[in-house]
C-alpha cells in the first residue's frame, strides 16, 4: 500500500512521543534534546509558515546546511507542506555546482545555515527562480529576500490559528507516491542527475533496513557525523532512527567546517553513541588515532597491541566462522587481550558503541578485521542513492567480513550480464535490483531514466556476485573496470585500497588499464614519511617501485591479486586528489573519470619507453619538488 514520511513520523509520535529524537549543542558541548512530539509540532508550524508564504504542493525547496535540529524540522516542514526537499551538500565547491542544482530543480526557496548563506549571497543573481532564503540560524542578520526560521514559524502560527483546516488538507493530500526529495548525484562525468525519491521509497527502505538489522532499540543514540544530505546518513540516520524511536545528534556547532571537525571527539564523548555510521575515509581516521594513541604509551604497549590483533584476527576469521574448529583454542587468549587492551580502547573511544555501519564505498577488509578485533565491528553495507539507498548490509546476526552483507528483505536482487540476462550464483556481473525502494527516475532526464531502469530493474552500474550463503560481494564500478588487451576485466578497488592501506608512502592510488598490455597507476604521496627515508628523488622513485613490487612474486603481498593488474608503471602526481580540485566527491570517493580526464597526458606517457621508467624525468621532477618542500 505504501506510506508517507508524515505517517512514519505520526506512528513514532504515538509510540515514542516523549523520547528524545534530536540532540543539538549550540554553545560549547552542552547538548539539549527535542522529543518526537516537539519535532512534529515544530514541523507543522514550519509547514504552515511555508504555506503562508505561498509555497504550493510539489514546489521545490533546497536545503544547504551542516547537521542541526532545524535541518530535520525544515525538511519535515517542507514534506508536510506537500513540497519537495532538494538537499544540497555543504561540500559543493564551485558556483556552478550550486547554481546548476538550484536552477535545474526550479527551486523557489533555499534553507541555509549561517555558513552557507555567506556563499549563497554572492550568487543570488545567478538563481532567478529563488524567491526567498530561510536562515536556519538566528545569529545571522537577515538581508534582502531573507527570513529567519523562527519568523516562518510565527507566520505558521498565525495561519494555524485562523485556518488550520487549510494546513490539514494540504498534509492529507500528500500520498505515498508523492515526491519527497530530489537528490543530486555527484556528477562524475557530466552534469549531475536529480534522483527523484518518493515518500514511499524512503519509508520502504527504512523498514527494509531496520528489519535487516533486526531493529534499533529505542534507547539507542547516534552521532550523525556524515553529511546529512547524503542518502546513507539521510535514510539510515534521520529516518531509520525516527522509525525506531531512537535519537540522533548533530556534531556540536562551530563557526567553520574546521571548527565543526574539531568538535567531533568532544561530541562523541558527550553523546556516547551506541551506533555510528561511517565511510572508509572516517574509518581510516579513527584507526590512525587509535594506533597513534597506543604508540604514545611506548614500544611495549604497541607490541602487545600488535600481538593481540594477530590473535584476535585468527580467532575471528571472517565473522561468520568466528571461534569455530581449532580457533576455539584461542578463546582464553582473546579474553585476556580484550581485558588488558581492547576494552580500554573502547572505553576511551565511546563506551556505549556496539558497532559501526559502513557505507559510501568499499571498506578494505583489513580495516574491517581491525575494528572487529577491537570489539567495535564495522559492518559493511552497500547502496546507491537511486535505491534510497540501502541494498545490502552485514549485521550482528549475519556477517562475513569482506562482503557487503545480505540484501534487504522485500527487494529482488540479481546479477546480470551486459544484455540483462540473469547469471547463476557465484558468477560476476552487474548488480541489478527491483523493489519499492527504487527511485521514480531522474528529474527532467527521461533518457537517463530509461537507461538506468529497465523493466523495473535498477541497473546499479556496479559489478558483483552473490555467494551460496546469499552474501553480496561488490567489486566496483563497471565503468572503472580495468580491461586488458585480451578483453579480460578486473575491478581495481581492492588493489587500490590495499596499496593505500599497506604503504606508508602512498596516500592515493588510481589504477588504469584500457585494453593495454600492462596496468598503470597515478599516485599521490605522503612526502613527510618519504623524507624520513630519503631526500634523493632517484632513491624515492625506487622506494615507491619497491612498494608496488611487494604484490609481485616473492613480495610480502604476493598472491593477493593477479600480477597482471599490479601497476608496471606509475606517475607521481604532485597535487593530492581533493574536493577542492574536484577529484573527490562529498563522500570522499575519488572520481576516477575526472582523474583520468585531468591526467590523460600522464596516462599516455606511461605507455612510452621513457614514461614506463620509475625514474622517468617527470617523476623525478615531481619528487624533487615534494622532497624539497
Amino acid at each position: 500500500m505504501g506510506k508517507t514520511i508524515i505517517e512514519l513520523l505520526n506512528e513514532s509520535v504515538e509510540k515514542y512521543g516523549n523520547n528524545p529524537y534530536l540532540y543539538e549543542a549550540r554553545n560549547d558541548i552542552e547538548y539539549t534534546a527535542l522529543t518526537f512530539s516537539e519535532v512534529k509540532e515544530q514541523s507543522m508550524r514550519f509547514a504552515a509558515g511555508l504555506m503562508a508564504m505561498d509555497v504550493n504542493a510539489g514546489e521545490r525547496i533546497a536545503l544547504m546546511s551542516e547537521g542541526k535540529n532545524n535541518w530535520v524540522i525544515g525538511e519535515l516542514g517542507v514534506l508536510h507542506a506537500g513540497a519537495v526537499c532538494v538537499p544540497l551538500s555543504v561540500k559543493l565547491e564551485t558556483e556552478q555546482d550550486i547554481t546548476f542544482r538550484i536552477n535545474h530543480s526550479d527551486t523557489v526557496m533555499v534553507m541555509a545555515s549561517n555558513q552557507q548563506i555567506k556563499r549563497l549571497r554572492l550568487i543570488k543573481d545567478k538563481m532567478p527562480t529563488v524567491k526567498k532564503y530561510i536562515l536556519l540560524d538566528s545569529e545571522v542578520a537577515a538581508e534582502e529576500n531573507e527570513i529567519h526560521f523562527e519568523d516562518v514559524m510565527k507566520l505558521g502560527d498565525a495561519l494555524l490559528s485562523t485556518n488550520s483546516a487549510k494546513v490539514e488538507d494540504r498534509i492529507a493530500s500528500v500520498a505515498p507516491d508523492s515526491l519527497a526529495n530530489i537528490s543530486y548525484t555527484s556528477g562524475t562525468t557530466a552534469n549531475p542527475k536529480g534522483i527523484m525519491l518518493s515518500h514511499d521509497n524512503y519509508v520502504c527502505n527504512v523498514e527494509q533496513a531496520v528489519d535487516l538489522l533486526n531493529g534499533i532499540p529505542s534507547h539507542f543514540r547516534t552521532l550523525l557525523i556524515l553529511p546529512w544530505d547524503h542518502s546513507f546518513g539521510h535514510t539510515a540516520g534521520v529516518y531509520a532512527f525516527m522509525k525506531t524511536g531512537a535519537s540522533i545528534a548533530s556534531v556540536a556547532a562551530g563557526q567553520s567546517a574546521m571548527e565543526i571537525l574539531r568538535n567531533v571527539p568532544k561530541s562523541l564523548k558527550a553523546i556516547n553513541p551506541h551506533i555510528l555510521m561511517s565511510v572508509p575515509a572516517l574509518a581510516s581516521n579513527f584507526r590512525n588515532n587509535i594506533e597513534s594513541g597506543i604508540k604514545k604509551q611506548g614500544k611495549t604497549a604497541y607490541r602487545l597491541f600488535q600481538q593481540g590483533l594477530k590473535v584476535v584476527y585468527a580467532y575471528n576469521g571472517e565473522g561468520h566462522n568466528k571461534g569455530r574448529g581449532s580457533r576455539a583454542l584461542l578463546k582464553p587468549l582473546v579474553a585476556l587481550y580484550d581485558r588488558i587492551i581492547f576494552s580500554k580502547i573502547r572505553q576511551n573511544f565511546a563506551s556505549n558503541l556496539e558497532y559501526f555501519i559502513g557505507g559510501g564505498a568499499l571498506l578494505d577488509i583489513e580495516l574491517q578485521r581491525f575494528f572487529y578485533a577491537i570489539g567495535i565491528p564495522m559492518y559493511q553495507g552497500y547502496g546507491l542513492s537511486e535505491a534510497s539507498p540501502i541494498i545490502s548490509a552485514n549485521s550482528q546476526e549475519a556477517h562475513k567480513l569482506g562482503s557487503s552483507g545480505k540484501p534487504v528483505p522485500r527487494m529482488e536482487i540479481e546479477i546480470a550480464d551486459d544484455d540483462m540476462n540473469i547469471l547463476p550464483v557465484g558468477e560476476k556481473g552487474e548488480i541489478i535490483v527491483r523493489g519499492d525502494n527504487v527511485m521514480k527516475g531522474y528529474w527532467k532526464n527521461p533518457e537517463a531514466t530509461a537507461e538506468t531502469i529497465v523493466d523495473g530493474w535498477l541497473r546499479t552500474g556496479d559489478m558483483g556476485y552473490l555467494d551460496t550463503d546469499g552474501y553480496l560481494y561488490v567489486l566496483g564500478r563497471t565503468k572503472s573496470l580495468l580491461i586488458s588487451n585480451d578483453g579480460e576485466k578486473f575491478s581495481p578497488e581492492g588493489i587500490e585500497e590495499s596499496i593505500m592501506a599497506k604503504s606508508q608512502y602512498i596516500d592515493q592510488c588510481v589504477l588504469h588499464n584500457n585494453q593495454s598490455p600492462y596496468t598503470t597507476a597515478l599516485l599521490t604521496l605522503n612526502s613527510d614519511a618519504l623524507k624520513q627515508r630519503t631526500t634523493n628523488p632517484n632513491e624515492a622513485a625506487k622506494i615507491i617501485a619497491a612498494e608496488l613490487a611487494e604484490y609481485l612474486k616473492g613480495g610480502s603481498n604476493d598472491g593477493l591479486f593477479p600480477y597482471r593488474w599490479i601497476p608496471s608503471a606509475f606517475a607521481v602526481i604532485e597535487e593530492p586528489f581533493s574536493e577542492k580540485n574536484g577529484l573527490i566527491n562529498s563522500t570522499m570517493k575519488i572520481m576516477k573519470h575526472k582523474v583520468y580526464e585531468r591526467y590523460a597526458q600522464e596516462i599516455e606517457m606511461l605507455h612510452t619507453a621513457e614514461g614506463k621508467l620509475h625514474e622517468s624525468v617527470s617523476n623525478l621532477e615531481v619528487l624533487e619538488k615534494l622532497l624539497s618542500k
